[in-house]
């Protein structure tokens, strides 16, 4: 049973950067053909998918945030980081990893797993 799990500093101030972490369990990510991606929900807006990282390290980046955003991957703790620079309250939100069915590109949006999410708070 694959599971995911975010952690985080739960509040930043803003101009701060932003580091979440995903933890892994169940399978190794690298293991081909999955995708990670890093989502976000503000209130009362439409999910956002930020950005994945796949299997072999490769990563892709939403156009609206990728002068800021960063993902990386650590294989010897099976997790993947999110990094956000420059954040502001717009960046408030609950940030969730999710990971795809394995089915690989362009159908890296098809999520078989997530994690419970992860709530951010950036103060004025």
């Amino acid at each position: 049973q694959v599971q995911l799990r975010e952690s985080g500093p739960g509040l930043v101030n803003t101009s701060q950067t932003l580091s979440l972490a995903c933890a892994v369990s169940g399978d190794s990510i690298t293991l081909k053909w999955y995708y990670y991606s890093w989502l976000r929900q503000s209130p009362g807006k439409a999910l956002e998918w930020m950005g994945a990282i796949n299997y072999s390290g490769s990563t892709y980046y939403s156009p609206s945030l990728e002068s800021r955003i960063s993902i990386s991957r650590d294989t010897s703790k099976n997790q993947i980081t999110l990094q956000l620079t420059s954040v502001t309250p717009e960046d408030t939100a609950m940030y969730y990893c999710a990971r795809d069915l394995g089915h690989g590109y362009p159908r890296i949006y098809e999520y078989g797993y997530w994690g419970q999410g992860t709530q951010v708070i950036v103060s004025p």
